[in-house]
């Protein structure tokens, strides 16, 4: 009897944090809003700005340095 609450125990207690997880505020998914003008703009130009930083990185043409070792 007393290894079954020890295991009834252990497994409460494993279980309490995604039980907790799973309860409160947070609980239900937020309802999707429409985005505004004004945040689809600031969203373009920050993925603008990301591909332009992107291309502004030069290719490393790594070549090996034992190539012409034979």
């Amino acid at each position: 009897m007393r290894k079954f609450i020890v295991a009834l125990t252990a497994t409460a207690l494993l279980a309490a944090p995604a039980y907790a997880q799973s309860r409160g505020k947070g609980s239900k998914r937020p309802e999707p809003s429409q985005q505004t003008e004004d945040k689809k703009k600031k969203d373009a130009a920050a993925e603008k700005a990301y591909k332009d930083a992107l291309r502004a990185i030069p290719d490393n043409k790594i070549s090996d340095p034992w190539t012409n070792m034979r």
